[in-house]
């Protein structure tokens, strides 16, 4: 088995290299699909996150409001750290379960956008990242995801800088160009990581 740690900034097109990467084998583990499971209705997750924050951060079904606790946690670092401190617990163990039930010959990709930020190049026996401009990554926020100019600004700032995910790269894959070139990239990677599995 192979462990592949893979990120990039908000907007940087991550889940275009994580769909290339399992249409070549890969096995997924997504921290942010987990991150959800972890505090649906009705879970421990979802118990703690309300006791930290109040019943302001459920909407009236009774379900995480999460755009309510992004403007909370996105606004003030010490709120946003509260918040990983219960959620981070909980996706990694997750994390784990799911990797310990792939095959022995797996290469099983962790989608995980703060890599660098908590300082956890060290899980995995590969790190790439998913890399592009701040130019690039903005105008997708922006066109793509419908965020104001000064959200998505936020939501990159609140992440480790481009030079800080480079720093813990061994391997990185250019995403400022078309999806074609980016699927070059990964056909020429997918070796090197299914080789040592």
């Amino acid at each position: 088995m192979r462990t592949v740690g893979l990120t990039g900034g908000i907007g940087a097109g991550k889940s275009e290299a994580v769909r290339l990467l399992a249409a070549r084998g890969a096995v997924i583990v997504d921290a942010d699909l987990i991150a959800r499971e972890v505090v649906a209705r009705g879970t421990l997750g979802l118990a703690a996150v309300t006791a930290e924050f109040g019943p302001e951060v459920l909407t009236p079904e009774g379900t995480l409001d999460r755009a309510r606790l992004g403007e909370i946690v996105f606004a003030d670092e010490a709120r946003r750290r509260a918040l990983n401190a219960i959620v981070h617990p909980l996706v990694a163990a997750r994390s784990a379960e799911l990797q310990a039930a792939a095959g022995p010959d797996a290469v099983v990709v962790h989608d995980v956008p703060l890599i660098a930020e908590g300082g956890l190049q060290d899980r995995y026996d590969v790190v790439v990242v998913v890399d592009a401009s701040e130019k690039t990554r903005l105008d997708r926020l922006v066109r793509l995801r419908g965020m104001t100019e000064e959200e998505a600004r936020a939501r990159m700032a609140a992440q480790a800088t481009r030079e800080e995910r480079l720093a813990i790269a061994d391997f990185v894959l250019d995403n400022d160009g078309t999806l074609d070139d980016l699927e070059r990239q990964v056909d020429e990677l997918w070796p090197r990581l299914a080789g040592a599995a």
